[in-house]
């Protein structure tokens, strides 16, 4: 497959994200398909040399067309000689609950994030608030303090280039300080590299079931006894009003483990598909069903499952070659992917597929055909194993008889237990469904996992070769298919998006292809902002109910943006205003001049590695009513600021001037890191000066009603919850950190921009 059979902004992330250039910009690699030579030769290499150039030859056939989409780190590592890691997503190590123990950690989770790692931490193990630290006559901070070094950590590398993935913290509903990190993420600028979820024990969700009192307890110590109820809707109010934390049902998770003889799992990878043990990694491949459906919107449409079973056992084998030639940031996640050769084999392109058969996402056929795919997919996958293990070995921990009496194996066929008793079994645990939403835009837009399709067209900037911008129309590749077959006939029914959907809809679906799936699996349900508190409670009680490992929903709200709500305001939302080109040069607006008396207030900074406090005053104009910022000064007696606060604020108030969506200014100064560190200021760390500027400029813009923000009147008087009346506009996406456009969404528990195409997940 030439590269010029790719469409615009599929061409546009495959030259960004994944195709193989030098070091000083050359593309080695003229099309996708040389990408695709590139990964199939590199997985190779643990073949025998016998076989090594067929397996190659295989592999490719396998990525040809995007047939089967490895994770992006493979993607983009494989085969190029750099010190980076083929694995997603990591699980770290158990925090001991001491100062060497917990910064022992914090560099390891900077390491790996250096190769591009997101990771997931589980903070349990830390005392809670208040606790006594024995002989140094002090109290403990509490996990939440640890949290935000975290915090400005992942920042600091995200600041030395490119994304390098994020994090997810849990910690458990019986923790004494669980009630602060419920509701953490009301504070907007709080924890923002974090994915947040509670570890919900089976114990809690019968004493919420029977309303009985609960105890937090640290240590065999109960620091505080409350009714279940009351913890279990403080958790529904904090996602309902902020989107997080989510929940995570752990008990299940370990009792439906493969390898529970053998680990115990208390935190997941940042989206949540990938249950992991401490240094536990994620290595993750999807195949795409849209592209395995034959005679698409006939009566005849349907998957040949003898192709899909053996596009399984290609990948499966393909992903655990990776295991061996993959890079590992630390030599403990190393030693734990090689014992258990743990994969995560999933799908994309579900909702399209569904299309192609003429099926309804969530109806009662639908989910017929979704477990009979994913049958064939978790059968044809364990045979390949156990082949594997018969050629290769099983994985070093496999215990025959503790493995054999999980529950996962006692429902697979009686030839494939026959085979695995046999033979062994290559890989601890196979199967887990992903977000794959830039792998699966890269595909030409296929849906995303086994999401339902979000908007089937909305606009995109890319960005062309010439160094200029150019808008384009983005179909679902269902729907563009079907113009090419169908013309302009109208859509039949099975054309629904996440918006057309029942939260019902979502959980069953989920819910279907979690009886077939080892691992877990990443679904956002969204739901509208109108959706009331009580029926949105219910969501996760069905999801319970239904055997899903966890629930996550996204409502739209004031802390995080409002997801888009219709396809044909996609584009209005996701794109800015243009001005007409004047001699070469584009004006997204004209400056504002500036009136002779302007509104404003001044607020003072004390920086504690500085002797003289720093004054920063931000004026406001008003138009049709409504207070915008105008222009910032920040003045200092210390000499050594002078240079770099004149130029910030000439910088900012040109920004300010220039009008439009201007809260990106506040992302970016808070991003800002200190390598020399930073400071602790009113309970929380601030990384440096600059961020300390970000934050008065973030509590002016709250304050005057320029920015929506969430109520922290218990830590700043000052600010307030600006919530929406009703029949007001919903409000826009939250800046994008790259094109600051007001275009960023949580979808599939990511944040996505979809004007520039930014991703934290991939």
């Amino acid at each position: 497959m030439d590269m010029v059979m790719l469409d615009p902004v599929s061409h546009q992330i495959w030259d960004r994200k994944y195709r193989f250039k030098a070091e000083d910009g050359t593309r080695a690699e003229a099309t996708i398909e040389d990408s695709w030579a590139r990964v199939a030769v590199a997985v190779a290499e643990p073949e025998g040399a016998a076989r090594r150039a067929q397996m190659a030859a295989a592999f490719k056939d396998l990525l040809k067309d995007f047939v089967f989409l490895p994770a992006g780190r493979v993607l983009a590592g494989a085969g190029t000689m750099r010190s980076v890691t083929l694995f997603n997503c990591f699980v770290m190590g158990t925090i001991a609950d001491d100062m060497g123990g917990i910064f022992e950690n914090l560099k390891e989770a900077a390491l790996t994030m250096q190769q591009g790692g997101g990771i997931g931490y589980d903070f349990s193990t830390l005392r809670p608030k208040g606790a006594p630290v024995r002989g140094v006559g002090a109290d403990a901070s509490g996990p939440l303090s640890f949290m935000d070094v975290w915090d400005a950590m992942c920042r600091t590398i995200q600041s030395a280039g490119a994304r390098r993935g994020e994090m997810m913290g849990t910690l458990r509903c019986d923790h004494p300080d669980i009630e602060a990190f419920i509701d953490v993420k009301r504070d907007a600028a709080r924890l923002r590299m974090f994915n947040l979820s509670v570890l919900v024990t089976d114990a809690f969700m019968k004493a919420v079931e029977e309303d009985e009192p609960w105890n937090l307890l640290f240590d065999g110590r109960v620091y505080k006894t409350l009714p279940a109820r009351a913890l279990w809707d403080r958790i529904m109010r904090a996602t309902y009003d902020a989107a997080e934390p989510g929940v995570i049902f752990i008990d299940r998770i370990n009792a439906l483990n493969n390898l529970q003889y053998c680990e115990t799992i208390a935190a997941t990878n940042p989206c949540g598909e990938q249950p992991l043990p401490p240094y536990g990694a994620c290595l993750l491949g999807s195949i795409n069903l849209a592209k395995l459906v034959e005679h698409p919107f006939s009566r005849e449409a349907a998957i040949d499952e003898e192709r899909l079973a053996r596009v399984v056992g290609t990948a499966v084998r393909l992903l655990d070659n990776v295991i061996d030639v993959s890079n590992f940031p630390l030599a403990a996640q190393r030693k734990e992917a090689q014992a258990k050769r743990r994969i995560g084999l999933g799908v994309t392109g579900l909702a399209d597929a569904l299309i192609f058969c003429g099926e309804r996402y969530g109806s009662a056929t639908a989910l017929h055909r979704i477990e009979r795919w994913l049958e064939v997919i978790r059968d044809a996958a364990y045979a390949t194993s156990a082949a594997l293990a018969a050629e290769k070995g099983p994985f070093p921990l496999f215990d025959r008889e503790q493995f054999l009496a999980r529950p996962n194996i006692k429902a697979l066929k009686p030839d494939l237990r026959e085979a695995i008793a046999t033979h062994g079994i290559r890989n601890g645990l196979l199967t887990s469904i992903a977000p794959t939403g830039t792998i699966s835009l890269l595909a030409n837009n296929v849906s995303s996992g086994i999401e339902p399709v979000f908007a089937l067209r909305y606009t995109r900037r890319i960005l062309l070769p010439d160094g200029t911008r150019s808008e384009v129309q983005v179909e679902d590749f269902a729907l563009r298919e079907w113009r090419r077959l169908k013309g302009d006939a109208p859509l039949p029914d099975s054309f629904v998006t996440a918006a057309d959907l029942k939260p019902e809809d979502h959980i069953a679906v989920q819910a279907s292809a979690q009886k077939y799936i080892d691992s877990a699996i990443s679904k956002t349900i969204n739901v509208p902002r109108a959706f009331g508190f009580e029926d949105f409670k219910n969501i996760y009680a069905l999801s319970y109910a239904m055997g899903c490992k966890g629930c996550t929903t996204y409502r739209p709200n004031e802390v995080t943006g409002a997801v888009l709500e219709a396809e044909p305001r996609m584009p209005a939302q996701a794109s800015r205003p243009r001005e007409p080109a004047v001699g070469g040069i584009v004006y997204l607006s004209r400056p504002l001049d500036r009136p002779e008396a302007l509104p404003g207030h001044t607020y003072k900074i004390k920086w504690p590695d500085s002797d003289h406090a720093l004054y920063i005053t931000l004026n406001d104009i008003v138009q049709d009513g409504r207070r915008r910022p105008f222009e910032i000064f920040i003045n200092s007696k210390n000499m050594e600021h002078y240079a770099w606060t004149v130029a910030l604020t000439r910088m900012i108030s040109a920004v300010f001037r220039r009008g439009g969506d201007v809260a990106f200014v506040v992302e970016e100064l808070k991003a800002v890191f200190d390598p020399r560190g930073g400071q602790w200021m009113e309970g929380r760390y601030v990384p440096s000066l600059l961020a300390a500027i970000g934050d008065v400029i973030e509590r002016h813009f709250i304050d005057i009603g320029f920015l929506a923000g969430p109520d922290m009147s218990a830590v700043r008087p000052r600010m307030k919850a600006l919530a929406l009346g009703e029949g007001e506009t919903p409000i826009p996406g939250r800046p994008c950190p790259r094109c600051g456009a007001a275009a960023l969404f949580r979808i599939e528990g990511c944040d996505t921009c979809y004007d520039c195409g930014y991703s934290r997940c991939s």
